[in-house]
C-alpha cells in the first residue's frame, strides 16, 4: 500500500469516525426525550378552615379548630423546612424541619399542641385567619410563591 493510500484511508475512517460520533450526538436528545421525566412533588393549600366551628371564645380548643391544610399530590416527599405561611396582615408561620411525605397532608392549626406527621401547630393565643375574608399563601423556602387561597371580599377590591 502505498503512502498516499495510507493516509486516503485514515482519512476516511477518521470521517467516517467523526460522522458516527455526531450522529450518536444528535440523537441523544431525541432518546433522552422518550424516557418519561420523574414525577414532580406538588405541594398545594388544599383546604381552609377559616371560621372555627362553634364559639370564638380563644379556648386552645377552638384555636386549634382553626387550620389550613397542606398536600403533597406528588409520590416523592418535600423538605418544608424554611417554608411560610402567611395571612393578608403578615401573621407568620415558618415550618422547621417537617418533610411533608409523598401524597398525604398536613393540617396547620393555630394553637398550641403537640406537632405529628399530621398535624402541625402555631402556638399562638389569637386567631390567624380572618372570618370575612383573608388569603392563605405558601411560601417556599426561598420565597417563592407556592399558592395561595382567599375567601370572602377582599382588601384589594377582589371576589373571590
Amino acid at each position: 500500500m502505498s503512502a498516499f493510500a495510507s493516509v486516503t484511508a485514515r482519512r476516511i475512517a477518521a470521517t467516517a469516525l467523526t460522522a458516527g460520533a455526531l450522529v450518536s450526538v444528535v440523537t441523544l436528545p431525541a432518546s433522552a426525550a422518550d424516557h418519561a421525566r420523574p414525577e414532580r412533588s406538588k405541594v398545594k393549600i388544599s383546604d381552609v378552615q377559616y371560621d372555627s366551628p362553634g364559639r370564638d371564645d380563644r379556648s386552645n380548643r377552638s384555636l386549634n379548630r382553626e387550620w389550613v391544610e397542606i398536600s403533597n399530590t406528588g409520590r416523592r416527599s418535600v423538605n418544608l423546612d424554611g417554608w411560610t405561611l402567611k395571612d393578608e396582615d403578615g401573621r407568620t408561620y415558618t415550618f422547621d424541619h417537617y418533610r411533608l411525605e409523598g401524597r398525604s397532608t398536613v393540617r396547620v392549626h393555630t394553637g398550641h399542641g403537640r406537632d405529628t406527621d399530621s398535624d402541625l401547630y402555631q402556638d399562638r393565643r389569637h386567631y390567624v385567619w380572618d372570618n370575612r375574608s383573608d388569603t392563605a399563601t405558601l411560601r417556599n423556602d426561598h420565597g417563592r410563591r407556592i399558592d395561595s387561597e382567599s375567601w370572602g371580599h377582599h382588601r384589594h377590591g377582589g371576589h373571590r
